[in-house]
């Protein structure tokens, strides 16, 4: 680092530790708002979210993995989803003793829409930013997810202090 920025680092550091705070409660309130909206559980919204992203149905302990829940408490989520009409559970065809849970297209389709109706804001703050901007975001926040995916880890294998 050159030496002229060193003596700027530490108030740089602490203006970007405030805005991650502030990131990260202002996202996990919009999750909330949107959960509300569709009478889910913010972890049952995120959920549906990751089943959106995988490539086709996935066992429950592919779920846990996705969420880091435990089996059962992955169990539980699927009950409520499939309660709510947003999946389904089917025994696997080449293993009968595997059961997959897919989402339900219209249901998903009903998600879509209300993040349709939020998510115009978002796009239009990133058609200001350059392609390499957005490159650098998009790095930016896959690192955010590995790292962030280590630290819930450490969390919840650590012994509390």
């Amino acid at each position: 680092m050159p030496q002229e920025n060193r003596g700027r680092r530490p108030a740089l550091m602490a203006d970007l530790i405030g805005a991650s705070r502030r990131y990260m409660a202002s996202y996990a309130l919009f999750n909330q708002a949107l959960a509300d909206r569709l009478r889910l559980h913010p972890t049952d919204l995120q959920c549906l979210n990751l089943l959106d992203l995988e490539r086709g149905p996935v066992t429950t302990g592919r779920i846990a993995e996705l969420t880091g829940l435990t089996t059962g408490s992955a169990t539980r989520l699927v009950d409520r989803l499939e309660r709510a009409g947003y999946v389904t559970r089917e025994r696997d065809v080449h293993d009968r003793r595997r059961v997959l849970v897919s989402t339900v297209p219209g249901r998903m389709a009903e998600l879509a829409a209300v993040w349709e109706q939020v998510g115009g804001a978002w796009a239009e703050m990133f058609d200001a930013y350059t392609d390499e901007e957005v490159a650098f975001l998009t790095a930016h926040m896959r690192r955010t997810v590995d790292l962030g995916a280590a630290q819930i880890e450490r969390l919840r294998t650590q012994a509390p202090d």
